[in-house]
C-alpha cells in the first residue's frame, strides 16, 4: 500500500505530503479531507508513493458524498463572502484588491486573500465580516506572484500562466540566470505578467544561485553603456570586407 499521499487543497493551491493512515487505499484523483494550514479542508490526490516519514500529517478520511455537498454549499458560503466583502471595503474606502475568498470544510473559518500597496488597517472590516457570518475572519495579504497565480493568464509565449499550472512553490529567481543565459536585459522581456522577473529562467539555468536581485535593480540598455560581449561570425565578416574596400579605396587614389 502507498504510505504517501501527494494532496493539492485547491485547483490552484499548493501541494501537500500527507500519510495514509486510513487502511485503505488511496489512489490519484481521489478526493479526501486534510487538515490544512487553515483548518478542515477538501483536497484531492495528484500522486501516491511509498515511503514512511512521522512528520507528515495524516489524512482525515476518504471524501464522502456529504463532504462533497458540504463543499459545494462552501463555494456559495464564498461568492457571498465575496460580495458582502466588497461592498465593505467600497464603503470603507480602504486601498485593497480582494483576490479570493476561501471557507474551510466545516465552515469555522473564513479567509479573504488581497493585495495592497502597504499596510492596511482593515479591523473594523473584520469586525463587518464576523457580524456578517458568525465565524472566524482572517485577513491575509499575498504578494503580486500570488496574485498572477489565483487570478492566471497568458504569458507571452501564448501559454497559460505556469504559476497557474504547475507551479506549486515560488522559487528564487535571480537576474544572474538571464546573464549567463545571453538574455537581453530588457524588463519588458524579463518580466512576467506579475511584474517580477519570470520563472521560466529558472528552467534553463543550471548554475547556483549567489543571490536573489530585486526586478527593481535590473538595469535596462537606455540607463547603461552597452558593452560587447562576443561578435558573431556574421559581424566580424562584415567588419573585414569594409577593411578591405576601405584599403582599395585607397590604393586606387594612389
Amino acid at each position: 500500500m502507498n504510505n504517501i499521499a501527494y494532496v493539492r487543497v485547491r485547483p490552484f493551491g499548493k501541494v501537500y505530503r500527507y500519510s495514509n493512515t486510513l487502511g485503505e487505499e488511496i489512489k490519484a484523483g481521489d478526493f479526501v479531507v486534510v487538515e490544512g494550514d487553515f483548518g478542515i479542508t477538501l483536497g484531492y490526490v495528484i500522486k501516491v508513493a511509498n515511503g514512511s516519514e512521522n512528520s507528515l500529517k495524516p489524512l482525515l478520511r476518504k471524501a464522502t458524498q456529504e463532504d462533497m455537498e458540504t463543499y459545494e454549499k462552501n463555494l456559495s458560503l464564498e461568492n457571498e463572502a465575496w460580495e458582502f466583502c466588497l461592498e465593505r471595503i467600497y464603503e470603507r474606502k480602504l486601498p485593497m484588491k480582494l483576490l479570493v475568498v476561501e471557507s474551510a470544510l466545516d465552515r469555522k473559518r473564513i479567509i479573504f486573500y488581497f493585495t495592497a500597496e502597504g499596510r492596511i488597517d482593515f479591523r473594523e472590516l473584520v469586525k463587518d465580516l464576523a457580524a456578517k457570518f458568525k465565524t472566524r475572519i482572517e485577513m491575509r495579504q499575498i504578494g503580486v506572484r500570488d496574485e498572477a497565480k489565483f487570478i492566471g493568464g497568458i504569458g507571452v509565449c501564448g501559454r497559460e500562466l505556469c504559476c497557474k499550472t504547475f507551479i506549486s512553490f515560488f522559487k528564487p529567481i535571480s537576474l544572474r540566470m538571464a546573464k549567463d543565459q545571453e538574455i537581453v536585459l530588457n524588463v519588458s522581456k524579463l518580466s512576467g505578467v506579475c511584474g517580477r522577473l519570470k520563472c521560466c529562467l529558472r528552467y534553463e539555468y543550471y548554475g547556483e544561485i549567489e543571490e536573489v536581485i530585486q526586478d527593481e535593480e535590473i538595469i535596462t540598455q537606455e540607463e547603461k553603456e552597452p558593452e560587447i560581449k562576443k561578435l558573431s561570425f556574421i559581424i566580424k565578416e562584415t567588419d573585414q570586407e569594409s577593411a578591405d574596400d576601405t584599403s582599395g579605396g585607397k590604393n586606387e587614389s594612389r
